[in-house]
């Protein structure tokens, strides 16, 4: 029998499934959205607390040079957890890196290759050398839980004070620097793009992604799948061209202070202009990140590694009888974690112009809770680059925000403990209700 309100229950089924239905042929990320969101709310929180000095282009220019390091290993962390394993040693496998680099650049390529300080293979000699070291590094960490099956918690943790002190012994406990002029490039504020380039490397990359998302949209219609309405499309493209843009005009806006460009034009004996002014623009450090960025994306969704790698971690046991050396994967994911963290090296001891003992420190659990946040399941089998970078983001706009704001250190990494545990927590809750996890 039907009862007066059956057809308001049926109309609002009605509703929720038409909604339903309009989120999936969109294609929308909760995820992804609730991190965005997070972000935006942390961004406008800290930006009121601050009278407005959170959101200026200078800091905004400092928060991103400030992320780079830790958000480059979390693209390499994403691929470690995914295969349900963990490396605990990333930042110290960054101080040995950032050793060995330093200790070419100013001892070791000068004595034993007789090239003078400032010679232009220098630092490109010293930056091979920290990628080889961190790859071999990690390939034998992974070699030891891949083959003797010894745990990955327990390999890295073990790294984690082996590495940490070789690159004590490498440098004698002693502060190596100031280290190459070009090598410095890769640091942030001592090398920047400037406004024409900026604009040229933003344009070129929203005309790259725009490309990409049609292309992706043509092979769905090719193959047949559902794909998302037209102007869905276009407004998703306007929202990632709006945001590119938006960032290198942000980068822009910010002008380099007159006392500086006075000593520019100076030590090129010149005279500055009147009324002469210039911008910083994207920092190289930035731009290394993207490209590391997408090389990993591309990595993860269109080689047949990254295929094996998200296979492993979601049923390890299954990948294997299916073919996939998953002894040899463990192998390769932690060799390009490896040299992740040398990459990160080039550019933490580029930012601070020398190699010191502490460089690096408590990054392993920045970038675990950076992939963590990012959306990266430790149960393996689920993450993603862009997510992990974002996640970065998000920790280091909190620590940013709460020292402007004037939080002390123990209160910040209280907080950042906190938010992780709650990542986590929420991560289980949103799992548990989609059945993803």
């Amino acid at each position: 029998m039907s009862t007066p309100d059956t057809p308001n229950r049926t109309q609002s089924g009605g509703q929720k499934a038409n909604k339903k239905s309009l989120i999936d042929a969109l294609e929308l990320d909760t995820r992804l959205l609730g991190m965005i969101g997070a972000f935006i709310l942390v961004a406008i929180v800290f930006n009121v607390l601050t009278d407005g000095r959170f959101l200026t282009p200078r800091n905004i220019f400092n928060l991103t040079i400030q992320t780079v390091s830790v958000a480059i290993m979390a693209t390499g962390m994403v691929f470690v957890i995914v295969t349900r394993h963990i490396d605990l040693s990333v930042g110290a496998l960054l101080a040995t890196c950032s050793a060995v680099m330093a200790m070419m650049q100013t001892a070791w390529l000068p004595q034993f290759l007789d090239l003078p300080l400032g010679h232009p293979l220098i630092p490109w000699l010293a930056i091979a050398a920290g990628i080889i070291t961190g790859g071999v590094i990690g390939a034998f960490q992974g070699w030891l839980t891949g083959y003797l099956l010894i745990p990955a918690f327990i390999v890295t943790l073990g790294g984690l004070l082996v590495w940490r002190n070789a690159a004590w012994y490498l440098t004698n406990g002693q502060t190596i620097g100031p280290l190459d002029s070009t090598f410095q490039m890769f640091g942030g504020i001592n090398g920047t793009m400037g406004e024409f380039w900026s604009w040229v490397v933003g344009i070129a990359a929203t005309l790259a992604a725009l490309a990409a998302l049609w292309a992706k949209r043509r092979d769905k219609q090719r193959h047949e799948f559902p794909v998302k309405p037209l102007w869905a499309e276009v407004a998703l493209g306007g929202v990632i061209a709006g945001a590119i843009l938006g960032l290198i005009g942000v980068l822009n806006s910010y002008q380099v202070p007159a006392a500086r460009l006075q000593r520019d034009f100076a030590a090129r004996g010149e005279t500055m202009p009147e009324g002469f002014t210039a911008a910083y623009g994207l920092p190289i450090s930035v731009l290394l990140l993207i490209i590391v960025a997408v090389v990993m994306t591309v990595i993860a969704r269109r080689t047949a590694l990254g295929r094996y790698i998200f296979a492993t971690g979601g049923n390890p046991q299954a990948a294997e009888l299916s073919g996939i050396n998953t002894r040899m994967l463990t192998v390769k994911v932690f060799a390009i974690m490896g040299a992740l963290c040398a990459i990160s090296a080039v550019v933490a001891s580029a930012r601070l112009t020398n190699h010191s003992n502490d460089i690096g420190t408590l990054d392993e659990l920045r970038v675990i809770a950076a992939a963590v946040i990012g959306g990266t399941a430790l149960a393996g089998g689920i993450g993603t680059i862009y997510g992990a970078i974002l996640g970065a983001l998000i920790m280091q706009s909190l620590q940013s925000g709460m020292a402007m704001v004037g939080v002390d250190a123990p209160l910040q990494n209280i907080v950042v403990g906190s938010v992780l545990v709650l990542a986590v927590l929420i991560d289980i809750i949103y799992r548990r209700r989609t059945g993803k996890g």
